[in-house]
């Protein structure tokens, strides 16, 4: 038996590796099962370049984790390249060189660039200490005529290395579960993490679990049963690996309903192929929303060669694009040593730039292609597009054309088809409607006109039609009640008697902030409507949304009366009576009130003083029947 010490330069290196190297324990089982991994594909690799001939065409390669809850052990075992004395005294001793940085670099010419070698540090094989109070290490090399070994170490700086027992080639790591990380000691447990981490590593991972011994009371039989898993946890061919015409639709289904455990089906996807100047794989998902507003929540795993590395890392994945769900395996890019988080590189910037590109691409050929499919998924995309074209300015560039607009009269059109006009320096008021149900009123006269409006009904709108403004040229948005177009107006015909309609409101409403104004309207039916100022209201929105909630800025509404309505030529002539006063009063308020519930809802003060006047209104028609 040989003693000595491990190649490090401080004593405290293991304690700082075990609290600060990864972001979560259980890591522990990624990084070893990675390791296990990557003794397999060396020794296809090897083979492959006929330095292994004596191993079997038909070997079955594969990693096993075994639990024993009696003895609390963890092993992970594979059928790898195994290492010899001096192998494990140079990988293992001397923390972090990088057995997997050292095997490509002695075989790089004659293997490529195109390696599958998940190590990179040296480190992972540490993240057994977090949860372990002593590791073993039983191994045997490929290399014919060579001895096992056997390794062990309490994570200090002491270690023990002796003749193993292992007779087949390949490595077990054992690890004694310490009582801080009992909670590892759980099949439920270690299956999760499996699942989480290595759903998709290109080696098949089987679990197995060590019973405790029976007694003789319940068995004849002593030894203790091992009871195997007869499937591997894990798909080592992912669907994303394949080319995109070898994929059928069920099979792109199927694939997102098992990773993202969403029964609805997605819209449609993007499968990303790319080899230069960076490697990437992967399949981006549009979900299908379950309500117009639902919050949305969206999943991107990143993978690295297959193994799973974070949720949502933003560094590679644009910010807007994580509103959607997705796979991504990129196998260059630049981990730090924990394998959990991006160091700066050129790479990531490109990656960005390319994913946000191919969506791009996806949207616009979808639109092209099909208009009418494309715009039965715009209730579902439509947030993620806008968010992306504010986020972007590259995106929104890319998708101008492509983001429609839905139309009061249930039509689509994009920005070009709204401005519809010849002349590129004429400025264009596009209106639209931000609540169907409370601006109904608006939309009738707007339909009854000729005039189309827009929908634009979600909290992002309002930055969304901003952002336009500023970079579609000749291009205004209006709310639906921000203006009188000429369209709606139409010439009075009455008696001179009309002439003091907006005076006669002003001394009967009693507000003096309210700017009052008398047009003729096509509709005759309508006595009055507010509008509202397009700026106020949308600098008041903007005071609401980052003052905290508050919403001091004034808002400048103004109530058009109608000229053509009957009531008000009527109120115009009982207002010559000076025994009318009160009644006048009582129906113009009644009638500014009306006006302010077809654009907001009233407070509850309003509402009370509107419910108190319509009984008094009813009790002037009852009087004026009976008499």
């Amino acid at each position: 038996m040989e003693k000595g010490n491990l190649s490090i330069n401080s004593e405290n290196i293991l304690p700082i590796i075990k609290k600060w190297l990864y972001s979560d324990m259980d890591i522990f089982l990624r990084e070893l099962i990675s390791n296990s991994s990557d003794a397999i594909n060396k020794l296809k690799k090897l083979k492959d370049l006929g330095d292994a001939h004596h191993i079997d065409e038909n070997e079955k390669y594969a990693i096993k984790v075994i639990l024993d809850e009696k003895n609390k052990t963890i092993t992970i075992s594979d059928n790898g390249i195994g290492m010899s004395e001096d192998e494990i005294k140079k990988y293992i001793n001397q923390i972090a060189f990088s057995g997997a940085g050292d095997f490509i670099e002695k075989y790089q010419e004659r293997i490529g660039d195109g390696d599958n070698i998940i190590g990179h540090f040296g480190l992972g094989f540490y993240s057994a200490f977090m949860v372990a109070d002593t590791v073993e290490i039983d191994s045997l090399s490929y290399a014919e005529n060579t001895l096992p070994t056997h390794w062990a170490s309490d994570g200090g700086i002491e270690y023990e290395i002796s003749e193993g027992s292992r007779t087949a080639r390949g490595t077990d790591v054992i690890l004694h579960i310490s009582d801080e990380a009992k909670e590892f000691l759980s099949e439920y447990k270690l299956k999760e993490i499996i699942r989480k981490y290595c759903s998709f590593m290109p080696v098949e991972i089987y679990f197995e679990k060590i019973m405790p011994e029976k007694s003789d009371a319940e068995s004849d039989d002593s030894a203790e049963a091992v009871l195997p898993e007869s499937k591997p946890i894990n798909d080592t061919k992912p669907l994303w690996l394949k080319a995109a015409s070898d994929c059928s639709d069920e099979e792109y289904k199927e694939f997102y309903h098992k990773v993202f455990m969403d029964f609805e089906d997605p819209l449609f996807w993007i499968h990303l192929n790319m080899d230069y100047p960076f490697r990437l794989r992967g399949i981006l998902y549009f979900p299908k929303l379950k309500k117009q507003y639902e919050t949305i929540e969206g999943q991107i795993k990143l993978y690295c060669n297959q193994v799973f590395v974070a949720d949502n890392v933003k560094e590679v994945i644009p910010e807007f694009l994580l509103l959607l769900k997705g796979t991504l395996d990129c196998p260059d890019i630049p981990l730090n040593v924990s394998r959990s988080f991006l160091q700066n590189d050129g790479n990531v910037a490109k990656m960005s730039a390319y994913i946000t590109r191919k969506v791009a691409d996806k949207l616009n050929s979808l639109y092209k292609k099909d208009e009418e499919e494309y715009c039965k998924y715009w209730a579902d995309i439509n947030v993620f597009i806008k968010y992306g074209c504010i986020r972007e300015q590259t995106f929104y560039e890319k998708i101008e054309n492509a983001v429609v607009y839905k139309t009061i009269n249930g039509e689509y059109k994009n920005i070009e088809e709204l401005k519809d006009s010849k002349d590129e320096n004429e400025e264009k008021n596009i209106y639209y409607v931000s609540d169907p149900a409370i601006q109904s009123q608006y939309i009738n006269l707007f339909k009854e006109s000729g005039q189309d409006a827009v929908i634009l009904d979600h909290p992002i709108d309002n930055a969304f039609i901003s952002y336009v403004e500023a970079f579609a040229k000749g291009v205004k948005f209006q709310r639906i009640d921000s203006d009188i177009s000429e369209a709606l107006k139409e010439d009075f015909e009455g008696d001179s008697n009309n002439g003091n309609l907006a005076e006669l409101f002003k001394e009967h409403l009693n507000n003096d902030k309210l700017t009052i104004d008398a047009q003729g309207l096509k509709n005759e039916n309508i006595p009055a409507i507010i509008i509202v100022s397009e700026y106020s209201r949308r600098m008041k929105e903007m005071s609401k949304m980052y003052a905290g909630g508050r919403a001091d800025f004034p808002m400048e509404e103004t109530l058009v009366i109608n000229k053509n309505n009957p009531l008000v030529k009527l109120l115009s002539k009982l207002a010559a009576n000076e025994d009318n006063k009160n009644d006048v009063a009582l129906i113009m308020n009644q009638i500014y009130d009306l006006a302010q519930l077809s654009q907001k809802a009233l407070d509850p003060e309003e509402m009370t003083l509107f419910i108190e006047r319509s009984n008094k209104v009813l009790s002037l028609v009852a009087h004026s029947r009976l008499d």
